[in-house]
């Protein structure tokens, strides 16, 4: 009750007033007739009596506690007077101080840096001036540190930095020279005048001084190589050195030894210095074997990693190296590539039959590569040299097919009139054809070989005439016969080869033939347009060329390994794109020499008005020209193309001329009697003088057969034997001849044109009305 009353007191809502009408509320809340009046009034009074006490501690209380409110009132009035304005002041000087802490503490560091700086720079002076290369090289390291860190602090730049940079700058290439000049020292490089020259006259004059031996006496002004090396490592410059050396040591060294068989190594040692010469020997071959390239190599390596390249040093960023895995590093991919291309590549077979002797040349090369990464010249997953030799069969085969390629365009190239004469005793031998029973059970057979009576086995009682898939007799460039050779001999290396090699040799012979096609045509264009000679080679050889490629993969099929052997190595696909190829050709000669023709009797002014002396002479002029063009003609395919093709030919050159003369004169429209006279002279010349051009051989009297068979090559021979005939007959004659249609003018003019002729030749008469009726 005290403690509410305090609590109500302290809260200002309680007083004795207040007092008085709680408790009379509380009087009236108690039922008065429960009790006696007496009772009531006892218990109020004692009640009261107990709480007033409580009542005045609580006064005194609140008392004491609106005093200690004053106080804090107070309290805080004086804090935001005065202590916040104190403190204010106190954090702006904290944080002065510490700002000034910070710059005093960068300037100190600064000054530190400064001082490390310079007692750096004295350090490299002083190690530099007792040749203490290392020591001086680190110092001048420390110092570029410590230049980088005032350098990198923003905002506080400082004019002595450059002046400190430039000192550096001068203190470091002053240490570079010192070490340069120690470098020089160290490697002495005795060079020809010529400089930059790797002839063997220049090589034989180099020579190569290591001052890298152990000296025998301490007093010595060469330092140790490790020093020096070491030096230069910690500035960064051993790199350019050792590239330097690199380069020297490729062009008057290693290279060298590789392009000059008769160059040899001679080491000599000297109690203070090591010496590499070089001799040459006179007598020598003109290629070296991989085998001794590689000795002279390793002769090289072994003696520079003796006094050079076995110095261990520390580099930077890639921990303990040594000297030899450096210069390997700069000089092994060039040494490697020639190396291939001047070596490797020259001892790769040209023929299968050697390759089982390139084992030695594999086994050398393993040997080479593990004494140059037991030198540490070579990193352990370096292989190149050794990928590239055991390839071998993929190198052969590419070399193969590379010579192959050059010898095809190189006979493709040259000239197309140097011919020999193809018959068939002269044909390429074949190799021997499997047993018909054999299937594709037969994988080899022998080489290949042609029977003594030249012909070919089929099985053990029938035999191919020898003429059987035989070219007729004709000409061809000495160039395509060996082409086709080349093609055979390439096809026999396939088959004796594993299956890529063989797969390569076989894509490489269509490729020859491919070339052909695209080459020749091009490259003897010109000649082949003018000259009616080689046009006819030409065709000879696309016909010679395209005969073998009927048969030349199935002659391989059984004698393959299984990849050619399922039937797809064939040529057969090329056949008539070759034979299109030489028709073309000599079509398009014919086409030239048609229209020649037609040109020369373009000039006999259309066989009109004969009785006139310039217009036969005229004529006469033309016909001559144009059987001295075919003799000509005659002359220059003599014997070079087949007699058949040849007779063709000529034979359709002929008929040119005939039908051309036999349509002028049916156009005719008046053809008098001395007209008609003439003109007979005129056909008897072709009649007699055409089949004299019809000289296939070179025998005069073999060459009567061809010219008695005029008829059958001249498709208008008779036709133009009619016009002869109907110059020279009556009106009853013709019409004999033409004999109800059924005569053999019948057969060679149409019934338009006899009338025609018949109008020409005759005057208008009752007789020749008859003639012309009886003609239909």
């Amino acid at each position: 009750g005290s403690l509410v009353a305090a609590v109500l007191a302290h809260s200002g809502r309680l007083d004795k007033e207040h007092l008085g009408a709680r408790v009379g509320r509380l009087s009236r809340r108690v039922p008065l007739c429960c009790c006696p009046q007496g009772e009531v009034c006892t218990m109020i009074n004692k009640k009261y009596s107990e709480f007033l006490p409580s009542m005045q501690s609580a006064e005194e209380l609140v008392a004491q506690v609106e005093g200690l409110s004053n106080n804090i009132d107070l309290l805080k009035a004086g804090i935001e007077n005065e202590v916040q304005r104190d403190l204010t002041v106190a954090v702006a000087e904290f944080t002065e101080l510490k700002q000034q802490l910070e710059r005093d503490t960068l300037v100190l560091s600064v000054l530190k840096k400064l001082q490390e700086f310079d007692t750096t720079l004295k350090e490299c002076s002083s190690a530099l001036q007792e040749k203490q290369y290392v020591a001086a090289a680190q110092q001048l390291e420390k110092a570029r540190s410590s230049l980088r860190s005032l350098e990198s602090r923003r905002g506080f730049e400082l004019k002595i930095l450059k002046a400190l940079g430039t000192e550096l700058t001068v203190q470091t290439q002053n240490m570079i020279y010192h070490l340069g000049e120690e470098w020089q020292k160290l490697i002495v490089w005795k060079l020809p005048p010529s400089k930059g020259s790797s002839s063997l006259e220049a090589v034989v004059l180099s020579e190569l001084h290591l001052h890298t031996v152990p000296p025998q006496d301490q007093d010595t002004a060469v330092p140790p190589v490790a020093a020096v090396l070491q030096a230069l490592a910690v500035l960064g410059e051993l790199h350019s050195k050792l590239k330097d050396f690199g380069h020297l040591l490729l062009q008057y060294i290693l290279k060298p030894l590789i392009s000059h068989p008769s160059l040899e190594p001679v080491p000599e040692e000297q109690p203070d210095v090591f010496i590499l010469r070089f001799r040459s020997q006179e007598l020598a071959l003109d290629e070296s074997s991989p085998m001794e390239v590689f000795e002279k190599i390793k002769l090289v390596f072994e003696v520079l990693h003796k006094y050079l390249l076995s110095v261990p040093l520390e580099q930077p960023g890639e921990g303990r190296v040594t000297l030899a895995e450096l210069l390997g590093e700069l000089i092994w991919e060039e040494l490697s590539d020639c190396l291939i291309h001047n070596c490797l590549v020259n001892s790769i077979p040209t023929n299968s039959s050697k390759l089982e002797q390139y084992k030695e040349v594999i086994e050398s090369t393993e040997e080479f590569e593990k004494a140059l990464k037991k030198m540490q010249v070579l990193k352990e997953d370096t292989t190149a040299l050794l990928k590239y030799a055991c390839n071998v069969d993929s190198h052969f085969a590419n070399k193969k097919c590379q010579d192959v390629i050059m010898a095809a365009r190189s006979l493709m190239t040259s000239e197309i009139h140097n011919t020999v004469k193809i018959s068939p005793d002269s044909s390429i031998s074949l190799p021997e054809l499997p047993d018909p029973g054999a299937g594709d059970q037969v994988k080899m057979h022998r080489a290949c070989s042609l029977l003594q009576d030249g012909t070919v086995t089929l099985g053990a009682e029938s035999r191919l005439s020898p003429f059987t898939l035989c070219l007729p007799p004709c000409r061809i460039s000495c160039s395509v016969q060996q082409l086709v050779e080349l093609a055979y001999h390439t096809l026999l290396e396939a088959t004796a080869s594993t299956d890529l090699c063989c797969v390569q040799l076989f894509d490489c012979v269509r490729n020859i033939f491919q070339l052909f096609y695209e080459v020749v045509p091009t490259y003897h264009r010109e000649n082949l347009q003018k000259l009616p000679q080689l046009a006819a080679i030409h065709h000879n050889n696309c016909m010679y060329i395209s005969h073998h490629l009927l048969t030349l993969g199935h002659q391989f099929r059984y004698r393959s390994t299984s990849v050619l052997s399922n039937g797809a190595a064939t040529f057969v696909d090329l056949v008539p794109a070759f034979r299109r190829l030489g028709m073309e050709c000599f079509l398009a000669q014919m086409r030239v020499q048609k229209g020649e023709i037609l040109e020369r009797l373009s000039s006999a002014r259309n066989f009109s008005n004969m009785d006139d002396e310039e217009n036969y002479c005229a004529a006469n002029k033309a016909i001559k020209q144009v059987l001295h063009q075919l003799r000509r003609l005659g002359m220059v395919w003599q014997d070079v193309l087949p007699v058949n093709v040849y007779c063709k030919a000529m034979g359709a050159l002929l008929n040119t001329a005939l039908a051309e003369i036999v349509t002028r004169i049916a156009a005719l429209e008046d053809i008098s009697a001395e007209d008609a006279d003439r003109l007979y002279s005129l056909c008897r010349v072709m009649v007699e003088e055409g089949p004299q051009v019809f000289t296939p051989l070179l025998e005069e009297d073999k060459n009567k057969k061809y010219q008695e068979e005029v008829p059958v090559y001249v498709q208008k021979w008779m036709t133009f034997k009619e016009l002869m005939i109907i110059l020279q007959a009556n009106l009853q004659e013709i019409v004999d001849q033409w004999a109800d249609g059924k005569g053999p003018l019948a057969e060679e003019f149409s019934a338009a044109e006899v009338k025609s002729l018949i109008r020409a030749l005759f005057q208008n008469t009752e007789r020749r009305a008859a003639a012309l009726a009886k003609i239909k």
